[in-house]
């Protein structure tokens, strides 16, 4: 169960950090995006999946050059979800920049926190895009979760999409887990890199053995 007052703090705290002096009262900003984390069809992309990526965000912070706009893009990453549609990061994207506006956050760090948004449509920053490291790797960080919990995530990913027959699901997940194997590196920051890599591709390794035996989670 998410700590909604915790989860409050940590954005009243994000927002402070990110405009300074000049927000107004944080607490509607939060509410709302809180409302959204927690819509009912959410299944993967839930508050808990807000709270591992901040926590994730704050193990990585050293690595950013704006870990301010880092967080508040994990606030926005995921904030319009509907798993039918395709254009979740786009629309999240400008969610951020209409509220961000409006919260006082300065022009330059609002691009910033939207231009994260939209690049987790491909999880691919560039060499020297300190932010994007940061933010991708955060976001991708369930690939490496132990075992159980790792279980747990391809169930929730597969209750999400649980209009899609199990044939089409198998095919689709899939070929999403080969072209992640075939990066030349899933995590990007050096602690992502060390800690993360070798697990997150055994488990996806995994993953695509099950499916190919037709071993796909209930939806």
């Amino acid at each position: 169960m998410a700590d909604l007052d915790a989860l409050r703090a940590r954005f009243a705290r994000a927002l402070e950090e990110a405009a300074p002096g000049s927000a107004p009262d944080p607490a509607p900003y939060a509410d709302r995006l809180l409302a959204r984390w927690g819509e009912p069809h959410r299944r993967y992309h839930t508050l808990a999946h807000l709270t591992a990526v901040l926590d994730h965000v704050d193990t990585l912070a050293e690595y950013a050059g704006d870990v301010a706009a880092v967080r508040l893009a994990a606030w926005f990453h995921d904030a319009v979800y509907l798993p039918e549609r395709s254009e979740n990061e786009e629309r999240s994207a400008r969610l951020a920049e209409r509220a961000l506006a409006e919260a006082g956050v300065p022009a330059e760090r609002t691009a910033e926190v939207a231009r994260l948004v939209r690049l987790t449509v491909t999880h691919a920053p560039a060499d020297d895009d300190r932010d994007g490291q940061v933010l991708c790797d955060a976001d991708l960080a369930v690939l490496a979760s132990p075992p159980s919990a790792y279980a747990a995530y391809t169930v929730a990913v597969r209750e999400e999409y649980h209009f899609v027959p199990n044939d089409d699901f198998r095919a689709g997940r899939a070929a999403v887990l080969r072209q992640l194997l075939a990066l030349p590196r899933l995590f990007h920051t050096p602690h992502g890199r060390r800690e993360w890599e070798a697990t997150a591709r055994h488990n996806i390794t995994g993953e695509l053995e099950m499916l190919s035996l037709g071993d796909t989670p209930d939806a």
